[in-house]
């Protein structure tokens, strides 16, 4: 034996790169590609097949960026192969470290049958034909361009078709028909498995200097330049210790196969299609293949794809889904992002998810799958559990800069007190190949091992998909009970959940949101995404409300098919690289044109619901005979009820003038003055006297910082962001009962309309803004007199209170913020609220003034990161923000719900709404007719100011029972009767959410 260890690991390491690996396949001869470009977007397979082909050599230039090229692979097999394993290598280009993030093709037969991927770390198709037969595939090759590659983040202009250029970005390398020997394949992975254990193991272990001792043995019997002839002699020196069991006490790591796709981010959803396609081929090959592999797929939209894009590919799913191997998990539509959709939508994410698997294979999923996403909502428990889920997982928080979470495995409980299970791997990744250093990393951080032994490994590449490899599953076999390692075992989720919670039957808890100390920019990032959600949201909302009142009340059709499509749509959307604003131009141009679509369509489905009520919109300014207002907002609006149709009260009276230099807005509730640069310079709320912005400042304050992050552009606003800015003066000037403030800074201009709202109550900020910066984030700063260490920010079904102070370095992590529609500083007896109409980023700190302590909040506007779209939000953008002084929560979620959806102005005759709430703090989330078609009623409704509350809620004649968030019946409610419907009471736990079913 060497007495140096490194010398052994040095030694067996380059032997198995330079020497074994590339033996694996041996005998190579020479096969003959033909090439035919497609010029554009993706072919059926049949048209692809078809040709024609031209002669196309080894070595030859292919590809340019996102065309598609089908290749025909045509040769013999050498008569010289009788009786061996043969396989071909197709090298397309690759690049071993560039799994999912470049080129990649997907293997045919001639009739049509797909048979697996090719990616760079699985360059080889199974040659089924014998000894001088003919041999014929196809491979459908995209030419994905390398965004991410060995310098990131440059700007690219590679992220759309018509700018990225028509120069071939790959060459082919290899196509060669093979023997495969599998006493290399195994030699290679007795002496990888074994290498990485012993890297990992200490210096001075015994089992560390046997596993060498052994290695040096079985590198002694290698002829190098005979390797597979030798091969089995060098295997059977490893034998003793490959077969020595692990410990008693070893944990257990349970790998499930899987592949995080991306459901669009440096690919357009079009090359998402085929990326699952490519994976799920390869992944029911291995099923096949190898009896005790599992493997897990979330999203059912991406099932949804292989349904309607590539059936040949689903039939095959399909039936590995009915063997119990090839598992949906996460029920939901999308991976999406956890903390910009609202409430309804991240239930509907679940609804349709849920529905589509139980449809179209007979199941359910049992637990929450979201391992990627940005930060998670304290409203999430709540929903995960009230839709029936009983675990969640992510490993997302592991990526934090500043504080390591301090737990793996353990409850988590949301603002309401709902607690699910919860586990984060602590491998610390979705995409583990199953390596020395995963599994030590794994058994070294798990926080819970001293009362558990169990954790998660989602095993295989992802993000841009490939999957489980053989090599993989090769690795697991040899760590299934293997001394100084951790056992892995193949493992559905399920199982390894419920078998976990046997476990750790008293596990940690931890309260509220799981905020991510990164990517903090994806609250702001691509405006449009978030106003095309949030828009997109309330009209959803909105045509749902009067679509049901509507079949309710007369013979109108309610849109079930129309209504399933627009939801599909922005589900799709708020997908985590999507809705974040972190994907390339293709996507995000898409997206837009999809927004606008859905507004056209929910636009069209509102006017003909009120239509079939008597009710025709109009223009805001007309007041024809039987004028009346529709209020589709949650609350009351100029004395017409939520969800009703009323005469209405008139607005509010406003006063605008000049007054000693100011510009001046005045009603019975507030008196809002600005200077002549358009800056706030006092907010006086009339029935406290109080001036919400402190003397000597002031408020609607555009600052302009540089925003350079680190890394990850469009996802990340570093704290130094705030060393360098500057402050934005403007021209103010009197237009009506309005303050119009126009401003130029760099290359870009904003002019700004401050009104005050309806009931006179909320400062109107409307916004328009032709953004041409670069790399800068704009802000909206406002002052406020307010003492307090806290702000309250709106979240899915409520809210919660995060520290505006820098106590602990988990404090200061949160230096930029999220919130839905409002946030709040307030202190007892007054506050002043912030809301927006289409933005979710925010930032608050604390400061002295005057010898006082003040808050300062600001609304991020805009930012211009360069990756990975170089564009991002130039142009034409428009928000409004709202100044609610006097405010507490209840008030701040009031005029939030009146901002964003603000009355209609109509024609028409009155409409008393399908659902009255008797409490304002009950509020009603969703009024629809049941997803199964049955024309029940569904009722969704919350509490929504923090406390226990109780309400008389009536609703139309019918039985009534409560349901669960995905509209399952459950037990009676008591009724009585009134005039047209029944009323019923209602008692709810704070922030809690109660779904009830009427059946008509």
């Amino acid at each position: 034996m060497l007495a140096d260890q490194k010398l052994t690991i040095d030694r067996a390491t380059r032997v198995l790169e330079e020497r074994l690996r590339p033996a694996i396949h041996s005998d190579p001869h020479p096969l003959e590609l033909g090439a035919h470009r497609v010029g554009g977007e993706p072919i059926p397979v049949a048209e692809g097949l078809a040709g024609p082909f031209a002669p196309t050599p080894v070595g030859s230039a292919w590809g340019r960026a996102w065309d598609t090229t089908w290749f025909r692979v045509t040769g013999r097999v050498p008569a010289s192969f009788a009786g061996k394993h043969v396989e071909a290598i197709v090298d397309l280009g690759f690049d071993d470290a560039m799994v999912g993030f470049q080129c990649e093709g997907l293997v045919y037969l001639a009739d049509g049958t797909p048979v697996r991927s090719l990616h760079p770390r699985a360059q080889w198709v199974p040659i089924a034909a014998g000894a001088g037969h003919a041999i014929e595939f196809f491979v459908e090759a995209a030419s994905n361009p390398v965004l991410l590659g060995d310098h990131p983040f440059l700007p690219t202009e590679q992220g759309e078709w018509a700018t990225a250029g028509d120069e071939p970005l790959y060459r082919l390398r290899r196509a060669d028909v093979c023997v495969f020997e599998p006493d290399v394949f195994e030699l290679v992975h007795d002496v990888e498995v074994l290498l990485q254990l012993a890297v990992e193991l200490p210096d001075a272990s015994t089992r560390r200097a046997r596993i060498l001792r052994a290695l040096d043995r079985a590198l002694d019997r290698i002829d190098l330049q005979h390797i597979a002839v030798t091969a089995a002699d060098a295997r059977a020196e490893l034998a003793d210790p490959l077969a020595a069991p692990a410990d008693a006490s070893a944990q257990r790591i349970s790998a499930v196969g899987h592949a995080h796709i991306d459901s669009a981010w440096l690919w357009p959803l079009r090359e998402t299609v085929r990326k699952v396609a490519r994976t799920t081929s390869s992944m029911v090959t291995l099923l096949g293949e190898h009896p005790e592999f599992v493997y897990a797929m979330s999203s059912a939209q991406q099932y949804a794809w292989l349904r309607d894009e590539r059936p040949e590919v689903f039939a095959r799913v399909k039936q590995a889904v009915a063997e119990g191997r090839f598992v949906p998990v996460g029920g939901m539509w999308v991976e999406s992002d956890a903390l910009l959709p609202g409430g309804e939508s991240m239930i509907r994410q679940i609804a349709y998810g849920q529905r589509f698997f139980r449809e179209e294979f007979g199941v359910e999923c049992r637990g929450a799958w979201l391992p990627d996403s940005f930060g998670y909502s304290g409203a999430l428990p709540q929903i995960f559990a009230g839709a029936g889920f009983e675990w969640f997982l992510t490993q997302k928080i592991s990526w934090n800069r500043t504080n390591p979470f301090p737990h793996h495995t353990f409850l988590w409980e949301g603002i309401d007190g709902t607690r699910i299970f919860t586990h984060f791997p602590p491998m610390d990744t979705y995409g583990a190949e199953l390596s020395g250093a995963e599994i030590a990393r794994a058994t070294r951080q798990f926080r819970e091992k001293a009362e558990a032994s169990s954790s998660l490994a989602p095993t295989g590449w992802g993000d841009g998909g490939g999957g489980t490899t053989r090599e993989m599953i090769a690795r697991a076999a040899r760590l299934a009970d293997l001394e100084g390692s951790a056992k892995v075992r193949w493992e559905t989720p399920d199982d390894f959940f419920a078998r976990t919670k046997s476990e750790l039957p008293a596990p940690p808890v931890w309260r509220g949101e799981l905020y991510l100390e990164l990517h903090r920019g994806t609250y702001t990032s691509q405006h449009a995404m978030k106003q095309g959600n949030r828009f997109s949201e309330q009209l959803l909302r909105q045509a749902e409300l009067w679509a049901a009142t509507a079949a309710v009340r007369t013979e109108f059709a309610y849109p079930y098919d129309v209504l399933d499509e627009a939801w599909r749509d922005v589900l799709l959307l708020q997908f985590h690289d999507i809705l974040p604003g972190s994907s390339i131009a293709w996507v995000h141009r898409e997206a837009r044109e999809r927004y606008e679509r859905l507004a056209h369509t929910l636009h069209g489905m509102i006017d003909g619901a009120l239509g079939a009520l008597g009710v025709r919109a109009v223009d805001a300014g007309g007041a024809p005979a039987g004028h009346v207002i529709v209020n589709p907002a949650a609350v009351a609006q100029r004395g017409v009820a939520a969800g009703a149709v009323g005469v209405g009260l008139p607005r509010a009276a406003v006063q605008a003038y000049a007054d000693d230099g100011m510009f001046v807005l005045e009603s019975d509730a507030v008196r809002i003055a600005v200077e002549a640069s358009g800056r706030l310079v006092s907010a006086v709320d009339k029935a406290t006297d109080r001036d919400a912005i402190p003397a000597g400042t002031v408020g609607n304050l555009l600052q302009l910082h540089q925003d350079f992050p680190n890394k990850w552009d469009a996802w990340d606003v570093d704290e130094h962001y705030r060393g360098m800015g500057r402050d934005i003066s403007g021209v103010a000037s009197l237009h009506g009962d309005a303050i119009v403030v126009r401003a130029e800074f760099g290359d870009s201009t904003i002019g700004q309309r401050l009104t005050l709202s309806d009931d006179g109550r909320t400062l109107v900020i409307d916004n328009s803004i032709d953004w041409h910066e670069t790399e800068k984030f704009l802000k909206l700063a406002f002052p406020v007199d307010v003492f307090t260490d806290h702000v309250v920010a709106e979240t899915q079904f409520g809210h919660h209170t995060r520290p505006t102070h820098e106590n602990t370095s988990w404090d200061a992590a949160k230096f930029e913020q999220h919130t839905q529609q409002w946030f709040l500083l307030e202190e007892p007896g007054f506050g002043v609220a912030f809301l927006n109409d289409s933005t979710y980023g925010f930032d608050v700190t604390r400061a002295e003034h005057d010898g006082r302590i003040i808050s300062r909040a600001r609304f991020s506007m805009l930012r211009a990161p360069r990756f990975p779209d170089p564009r991002t939000d130039q142009g034409l953008q428009r928000m409004r923000f709202g100044l609610v002084v006097g405010a507490g929560a209840a008030d701040a979620a009031a005029a939030a719900s009146r901002f964003t959806a603000p009355v209609i102005e109509a024609a028409g005759s009155a409409v008393e709404p399908l659902v009255r709430s008797s409490n304002d703090a009950v509020v009603v989330s969703a009024v629809k007719l049941a997803d199964d078609r049955s024309g029940d009623l569904v009722v969704r409704v919350y509490e929504a100011r923090g406390g226990r509350a109780t309400a008389v809620l009536t609703l139309p004649a019918g039985d009534v029972v409560r349901a669960d968030l995905l509209e399952r019946p459950g037990e009676a409610v008591a009724t009585r009767a009134v005039d047209g419907g029944v009323e019923l009471d209602l008692e709810l736990r704070p922030f809690q959410i109660q779904t009830l079913r009427v059946r008509r």
